[in-house]
C-alpha cells in the first residue's frame, strides 16, 4: 500500500497551552511587504548594457572562433612547427610524397601570396596596429609613432636582412651543374641547375609572419569589455561617484575619456574585420607551410630557417618588448590596462545536497537534525529555493525530530565526511501495534 510522502517543507511546531499544533509552514517570501516596495529596494543604480542584436551575436561567435584559431597555445605551436619541419621534411627526403597542386611552384597561392607574404602580413597588421594603438593611447599620435609602430619596423628589418642573407649564402657557397659558370644568375639563365645551401626563405617568412600576426592581434582580447568600462566610468563621473576604484579608466582625464570613446566607436567595426582577415591569413600561411614541408627544400634548410624565425620572434616579443624601460612598448599597452581585469575562475565542483545542513568543514557545529543556517539555503535571484527546516521544541504537540524521513548523521561524522545519510524508519503499518 502506497503511503503519503511527507512534504519537505515541514511546519515549525510550537507547544501551546493545550498541546495543539498551531504552527504554519515556513513561507518563501516576506509577508506583509508590498511588491512595489521590494522592487524599489532591489533597484540598482548602475547603467545597463544596450540590447544585443542578432548581428552582434553572430559577430561575437565568429570572433570567438577566430580567437581560438589564432591564439593557439605558443607552447604547443612552436614545437609543432619545428617538429613538423623535421619529421615531415625528413620523410620527404627519402620517400617523396605524391604530387598535388601545392607541389607546383606556379600555383596560385605561391605566386600571389607566399611570394608577397610579408606585404600581405603588413596589409592587415599595420592598420590593425594603428587603430588599436591610437585607441588605447586615447588619440596620442606621438605615442603611437614612438611606442608601437616601431614593432612592425623592426620585424620588417629582420625579414629583409635574413632573406637577403639566405640568398647570399646560396650564391656564395654553391656551384653550377655545368662547369664554366661561377655565378648563380648566369647558371640559371643558361638553363642549368645551381646547387647550393638554399635556406628556405618560404619556411622563414611563413613561420615568422604567423607568429607576428598572433602577437599583434592580442589587443582584441578583452576589447569588447572597453564598452562596459566606458559606460560605467561616464556614469560615475556624471553622478560624482568616487566609490568605484576598480575601473581602469578612472585615472584618465575627461578629454582622454572622450577621445577613447570616439576612437573606440569609430574603429571597432574595422578592427573586427581586420582581425578576421588576420586569422584567415594565418590559416593560409599554415597551409602553405605544409606544402613547403612536403615538396620544397631539404630538411636541414627548412629546419634552420624555422629555428631562425622562432628565435627572432622570441627575442623581440618575449624578451625585448616586455622590458618596461626600453622602447617599443609591448602589444596592447596604452594609457590604461583593460586586460588586467581577471574574472573569477569558476571551476568544476560537486553541488551540495539541498538537504545538507552545512559545509563539509562545519565539524561538530553542524546541526544533527538537518537544520541549516540561512546562508546555507540555496537561493535564486535573492530568494530562497525552499524554507529552512526548524525543529519544534517542547510540548506533546511538537514534531518529533527523530521521525523525519531524511536526517543527517551525527555532527562529528558530518564534519568529517560531509555526507548526508538516510535513517531507516520502521514501518509498523502491518503490525497490530502500529
Amino acid at each position: 500500500m502506497a503511503s503519503k510522502r511527507k512534504p519537505i517543507h515541514t511546519p515549525s511546531s510550537t507547544a501551546g497551552a493545550g498541546g495543539a499544533n498551531t504552527a504554519r509552514p515556513q513561507m518563501n517570501f516576506r509577508q506583509g511587504l508590498n511588491d512595489t516596495t521590494a522592487r524599489a529596494e532591489a533597484k540598482g543604480t548602475r547603467p545597463t548594457a544596450t540590447p544585443t542584436s542578432i548581428r552582434e551575436v553572430l559577430t561575437m561567435m565568429v570572433l570567438h572562433v577566430c580567437k581560438k584559431i589564432i591564439f593557439f597555445d605558443t607552447n604547443l605551436k612552436v614545437p609543432l612547427y619545428l617538429g613538423s619541419l623535421f619529421i615531415v621534411s625528413l620523410i620527404g627526403d627519402f620517400l617523396p610524397y605524391p604530387k598535388t597542386y601545392l607541389a607546383r611552384t606556379d600555383n596560385l597561392f605561391n605566386v600571389y601570396f607566399v611570394k608577397m607574404g610579408w606585404a600581405w602580413t603588413l596589409l592587415f597588421s599595420f592598420p590593425y596596429l594603428a587603430m588599436t594603438s591610437v585607441t588605447l593611447c586615447c588619440g596620442d599620435n606621438q605615442r603611437l609613432l614612438r611606442n608601437h609602430l616601431p614593432r612592425l619596423g623592426i620585424a620588417t628589418v629582420f625579414w629583409f636582412v635574413w632573406t637577403k642573407l639566405f640568398n647570399i649564402i646560396e650564391s656564395s657557397y654553391g656551384r653550377c651543374s655545368v662547369r664554366g659558370f661561377d655565378a648563380k644568375i648566369g647558371c640559371l639563365k643558361a638553363g642549368h641547375l645551381w646547387n647550393g645551401f638554399d635556406i628556405s626563405g618560404h619556411a622563414f617568412i611563413l613561420i615568422y609572419s604567423s607568429l607576428v600576426l598572433m602577437e599583434e592581434a592580442r589587443p582584441i582580447i578583452g576589447w569588447e569589455g572597453i564598452k562596459d568600462l566606458l559606460r560605467n566610468e561616464e556614469h560615475n563621473r556624471s553622478n560624482n561617484d568616487n566609490s568605484q576604484t576598480s575601473n581602469p579608466l578612472k585615472s584618465l582625464k575627461d578629454e582622454d575619456l572622450k577621445a577613447l570613446k570616439y576612437f573606440y566607436n569609430r574603429f571597432t567595426p574595422t578592427i573586427r574585420l581586420l582581425f578576421i582577415g588576420m586569422t584567415m591569413l594565418q590559416l593560409l600561411w599554415d597551409v602553405m607551410l605544409v606544402g613547403t614541408m612536403l615538396y620544397h627544400h631539404r630538411m636541414v634548410e627548412k629546419v634552420l630557417s624555422g629555428i631562425i624565425a622562432v628565435v627572432m620572434w622570441f627575442v623581440t616579443y618575449r624578451a625585448w618588448y616586455p622590458i618596461p624601460t626600453v622602447l617599443p612598448d609591448p602589444v596592447g599597452k596604452g594609457m590604461f590596462n583593460y586586460q588586467s581585469i581577471v574574472k573569477p575562475e569558476i571551476g568544476l565542483r560537486r553541488r551540495a545536497s539541498l538537504l545538507q545542513p552545512g559545509s563539509a568543514t562545519s565539524g561538530a557545529g553542524a546541526n544533527a537534525g538537518g537544520v541549516g543556517s540561512g546562508k546555507d539555503i540555496p537561493k535564486f535571484m535573492g530568494m530562497p529555493l525552499y524554507a529552512a527546516r526548524q525543529t519544534g521544541t517542547g510540548g506533546s504537540g511538537g514534531a518529533n525530530p527523530s521521525t523525519s524521513s531524511l536526517e543527517g548523521t551525527a555532527g562529528g561524522q558530518q564534519g568529517s565526511f560531509g555526507i548526508v545519510k538516510r535513517r531507516k524508519i520502521p514501518d509498523n503499518r502491518h503490525h497490530p501495534s502500529g
